[in-house]
C-alpha cells in the first residue's frame, strides 16, 4: 500500500510533458519579447497614450456640457424674478406737454458779402505797400503806391493845353461881342458875324476836349494811389516795393474780403420749401443758427435774407442765404457749417423721451407701461425731436413709457421697473417755462 501511494504521488509522464511545453512557451514568449525591435515597442506605447488622451478629452467634454446646460435653481436673480425667464428690468419715463421748435437742418458754406481783387490799372514801379498781411482795413485806407511822376507830368501838360485853348475861346467870345455890336449898327456884314459865332463854337469844343484829357490824366494819376474800396480783411502780401506792375495784367496786388456782415449759403430740400414759404409770406424774419462741423457748438445767430429762384434738379434742393453780423469773426469765408433754420414752434405738443421712441423700419412706436407691470406696443407719429425729447402724436400726456431694456420687450410682456441712477452733474435740458425745447 505504501508502495502504491508513493507511486501515485509521482508525476506522470504526460503531466511532465505538458509542464515542459508550457514552460518552454513562456520562455519563448519572453525571449521573443526581449528580442523585439525598439520601434515596435514605441509604436505600441504611442497607441496607448493616444487612447488615454482621447478618453480624457471625452470625459472633459461631457463634464462641460453638463455644467453649462444644467438648470440653475435658486440664487438672487431667480429669487428676485430677474433671471432669464423672469420679468424684464426697465426704466420708465413720462410723456409731457410743452413747446418744441421745428428746425430745418442743412450743410452750409460761409460766403462773404463782397470779395474784391485789386489789379494795377497803370504801368509803373511800386513805391510802397501800406498794408500788413491779414490786416482789417476800412474803406479809403491806403494799400499800394505806384510811382506817380510820369502821370503827374502828363496831367500838367494837359492842363497847359487846356489853359491855352481857354484863352483862345475867351478872345473869340470878345470878338463875337464886338461883331454883334457892329452888326447892330450895320457896320459889318452878316457873314462876318456868322463866321465869328461858329469860331466860338469850335473853340468851345476844343476846350471841352482839353478838359476831358485833363480829367483822364487825373484819373490815371489816382490809380497810382490804391486804397481799400470796402471794409474787410486783406489777404497775404502779393507784391513788394520795387516791382514793376503793368496795366491790364492778371497779377493781383491785394485781395480784400468783407467779414462783417457775412452770409451762409445752405441747400434746403425741396420738400421743406412749402413750409418755409408759408412762414415767409407773413414777412417774418426767420432765425438761422450756424453750428460747427461737429454740430455741437453754436457759432453765430443770424436771419434768413433770401432764397434762390429755382430748384437744382441734380440735387433737388434750393439755395438759402442767411445774414450774420459776425461780431467776433467766428465765421470764416468758405468755412463749412451746419445751418439750422427755425421753421416754426409747436405749442402744447406731446413730448416723449427720445430714448423711448423705437422704430420698426419707417414706423415708430413706444412701449406703454400698464399699471399691472405689463407693456403694450403703441404706434406713434414723430413730428420732430432732439437728443432729449421728441414730439409725437398717438399717445396721451402723462403716459409711462419704457426707456430701456427693449431687447426683452414685446406686447403684454411682464416687466419690473427699476429706478434710473441719479446723475451727479445736472445740466439744463433746454426746457422753457412751458416745457418747450428745441429740435433739430
Amino acid at each position: 500500500m505504501a508502495l502504491e501511494d508513493s507511486r501515485d504521488k509521482r508525476p506522470h509522464a504526460d503531466d511532465l510533458g505538458q509542464s515542459f511545453e508550457a514552460h518552454s512557451g513562456n520562455v519563448g514568449s519572453a525571449f521573443e519579447e526581449r528580442n523585439a525591435s525598439p520601434e515596435l515597442l514605441v509604436h505600441k506605447k504611442s497607441h496607448t497614450v493616444v487612447w488615454i488622451l482621447l478618453v480624457v478629452v471625452v470625459l472633459l467634454a461631457v463634464f462641460l456640457v453638463y455644467y453649462f446646460t444644467k438648470p440653475k435653481t435658486g440664487g438672487a436673480d431667480a429669487a428676485k424674478g430677474r433671471g432669464q425667464n423672469g420679468p424684464a428690468a426697465i426704466t420708465v419715463g413720462q410723456t409731457t406737454s410743452g413747446n418744441i421748435n421745428v428746425y430745418v437742418s442743412a450743410l452750409g458754406t460761409v460766403t462773404p458779402v463782397a470779395t474784391v481783387t485789386l489789379y494795377s490799372q497803370i504801368t509803373g514801379v511800386v513805391m510802397s505797400v501800406h498794408y500788413r498781411e491779414g490786416q482789417i482795413v476800412r474803406k479809403g485806407d491806403p494799400l499800394v503806391d505806384i510811382d506817380p511822376r510820369p502821370y503827374e507830368a502828363t496831367l500838367t501838360q494837359a492842363e497847359g493845353v487846356l489853359e491855352h485853348d481857354q484863352g483862345v475861346l475867351a478872345q473869340a467870345e470878345m470878338d463875337l461881342k464886338r461883331y454883334q455890336a457892329a452888326y447892330a449898327r450895320n457896320a459889318i456884314a452878316k457873314q462876318q458875324l456868322d463866321d465869328q459865332e461858329k469860331a466860338v463854337i469850335q473853340y468851345l469844343g476844343t476846350v471841352k476836349a482839353d478838359q476831358g484829357t485833363v480829367d483822364y490824366d487825373t484819373v490815371q494819376l489816382g490809380y497810382c494811389h490804391i486804397v481799400a474800396p470796402i471794409n474787410g480783411r486783406v489777404g497775404l502780401r502779393l507784391v513788394d516795393p520795387g516791382n514793376t506792375v503793368f496795366s491790364g495784367s492778371s497779377s493781383t496786388l491785394v485781395v480784400i474780403t468783407q467779414l462783417q456782415p457775412i452770409t451762409v449759403v445752405f441747400n434746403v430740400s425741396e420738400d421743406d420749401l412749402p413750409g418755409v414759404q408759408t412762414e415767409l409770406k407773413g414777412n417774418r424774419a426767420m432765425e438761422v443758427d450756424a453750428f460747427d462741423r461737429a454740430d455741437e457748438k453754436n457759432l453765430e445767430a443770424g436771419k434768413l435774407t433770401s432764397l434762390d429762384n429755382q430748384i437744382d434738379t441734380t440735387t433737388g434742393t434750393v439755395k438759402f442765404r442767411a445774414n450774420f453780423p459776425n461780431k467776433d469773426f467766428v465765421l470764416f469765408p468758405n468755412q463749412f457749417v451746419n445751418a439750422r433754420l427755425l421753421e416754426r414752434t409747436l405749442t402744447n405738443a406731446t413730448l416723449a423721451p427720445t430714448s423711448a421712441v423705437q422704430y420698426n423700419g419707417t414706423a415708430a412706436f413706444v412701449y406703454i407701461v400698464n399699471p399691472n407691470n405689463t407693456v403694450a406696443v403703441h404706434p406713434v407719429q414723430v413730428l420732430t425731436g432732439n437728443e432729449k425729447v421728441t414730439a409725437v402724436t398717438g399717445v396721451n400726456t402723462g403716459a409711462s413709457v419704457a426707456t430701456s431694456g427693449f431687447d426683452r420687450l414685446e406686447n403684454n410682456a411682464h416687466v419690473q421697473v427699476r429706478q434710473s441712477k441719479p446723475k451727479t452733474n445736472t445740466q439744463s435740458t433746454g426746457m422753457g417755462p412751458t416745457g418747450g425745447s428745441t429740435a433739430q
